[in-house]
């Protein structure tokens, strides 16, 4: 009689995908085997749930890691040197696991500043405890900071504003377009959307952001200035770009990917997406302006 053959699971394809992804090269770098373990139990943690991968793979998270890893090697080396003969006081322990939080940093592969951060880390956090402040101060600049960057630790977007000059360029941009309809994804305190607004009362000029600090602060400015300028608090992935003759980015180069993603799906024939400063890997712009002397570009892509 024949053995009734077995079933293996199959996995999910986001889930195989992720597992392959480790194998073959996502965090194949010459780090500790640390990561690896991590980035395989993320895999599965994370299974149908997007967002939670999103703040999975944030640098944020990644950096906070590295300082709970260095903190052991920290010990580690303080309690040798102690054993040589040689001890060290807090402000050099502090400075000696901002090294080791900054080379591991360096050798996992996350951007330069980030190992700036780690350096820093430890050292800033031993300076404020010994400044005596209320814990009010700690708390308000907490919340301050919050309300500023917000969701910058998933976005990886911080604070980007742009200047007069890339507002002009802007500006120059959709001269010829009568009625034009423009959002600025990420428009911080709102100063190209309304600027915009008031060059031009023919058009439809909105913003969106999603740090609540800056969406109110360009809601109060429009207010007071009686703009027509709109502004919505929120991601622009709720968008539909076919609204929209412009779309405009001030973001940063992690995100540059899933924009043109969406614009590449939802952007109609005739209308334009413009970056500031960030180009994008999939297509080279249609045209580059020099908005400021010697400073970043405005990149052009027409469809």
């Amino acid at each position: 009689m024949k053995r009734p053959l077995s079933r293996r699971p199959v996995s999910s394809p986001d889930t195989a995908s992720r597992i392959a992804s480790v194998k073959t090269g996502a965090v194949a770098r010459p780090d500790s085997g640390f990561f690896m373990v991590l980035s395989l139990t993320l895999a599965f943690s994370s299974d149908g749930c997007p967002m939670l991968q999103q703040i999975l793979r944030a640098p944020a998270l990644k950096a906070i890691l590295i300082q709970v890893l260095a903190f052991p090697l920290m010990l580690l080396l303080v309690y040798g040197l102690a054993r040589a003969g040689a001890t060290m006081s807090l402000p050099a322990a502090a400075l000696l696991q901002g090294v080791l939080a900054a080379l591991i940093t360096w050798r996992v592969g996350l951007a330069r500043w980030w190992c700036a951060i780690g350096l820093l880390f430890a050292p800033a956090l031993l300076g404020a405890s010994l400044l005596d402040l209320p814990p009010a101060v700690f708390l308000a600049a907490f919340v301050f900071l919050l309300s500023l960057y917000w969701s910058t630790f998933r976005t990886q977007v911080p604070f980007y504003p742009s200047g007069p000059k890339v507002w002009q360029a802007v500006a120059g941009l959709i001269a010829d377009r009568p009625g034009v309809r423009l959002v600025d994804i990420g428009s911080g305190l709102g100063g190209l959307v309304l600027d915009l607004a008031r060059r031009r009362p023919d058009g439809q000029f909105s913003g969106i952001e999603l740090a609540p600090l800056p969406w109110l602060v360009s809601r109060l400015r429009a207010r007071l200035a009686g703009s027509r300028a709109r502004f919505l608090r929120g991601d622009y992935e709720a968008l539909d770009f076919r609204r929209y003759d412009a779309v405009f980015a001030y973001l940063s180069p992690a995100a540059m990917a899933a924009l043109w993603s969406k614009a590449e799906k939802e952007m109609l024939p005739g209308s334009m997406l413009l970056s500031y400063e960030f180009r994008i890997a999939a297509r080279e712009p249609d045209k580059t302006i020099a908005a400021t002397e010697g400073g970043p570009l405005l990149y052009i892509w027409c469809f």
